[in-house]
């Protein structure tokens, strides 16, 4: 189950690299710009929590996309300590393109699929998260789905 479940992910996100090759995005920094498009500025330490990854990871990230033009980073006024996160017009601009990239893997990822296959899908999906999230936080994993 688990390598099928890499091998999956793994093909998810090649495709999903793919689809975002025109944008100028790599995988992941899409999921970033909708946090901006969806919450507007943002502090760096909220994004970071947010994506659940590594702070090195999102500083990184982060400086390639304000190299790339798509976001902009500065010093709250009234805190120095903290680092402000925003979408620049480029970044902006950037929206429906994104939008239409994750459509079209949605539509590739669930292609031949019936509605009831999909709910099926999904509930499973939302157990394993649970599963590895209660995992990784120490809890016990609750009965039932």
């Amino acid at each position: 189950m688990s390598e099928a479940i890499f091998r999956t992910a793994r093909l998810h996100r090649v495709t999903a690299g793919s689809l975002l090759r025109a944008t100028g995005l790599y995988p992941g920094q899409e999921v970033l710009m909708m946090q901006l498009w969806a919450y507007g500025e943002q502090r760096q330490s909220d994004l970071i929590k947010t994506l659940g990854l590594d702070s090195s990871t999102v500083t990184k990230m982060l400086q390639r996309m304000e190299q790339a033009g798509f976001v902009s980073r500065r010093r709250d006024e009234l805190d120095r300590r903290v680092v402000l996160v925003s979408a620049t017009r480029a970044g902006q601009a950037l929206r429906a393109q994104v939008e239409a990239a994750w459509q079209e893997l949605e539509a590739l990822t669930l292609a031949g699929m019936t509605p009831q296959e999909q709910a099926v899908v999904m509930k499973a999906l939302k157990r394993l998260e649970r599963n590895l999230a209660a995992a990784q936080s120490g809890a016990a994993q609750a009965p039932g789905g």
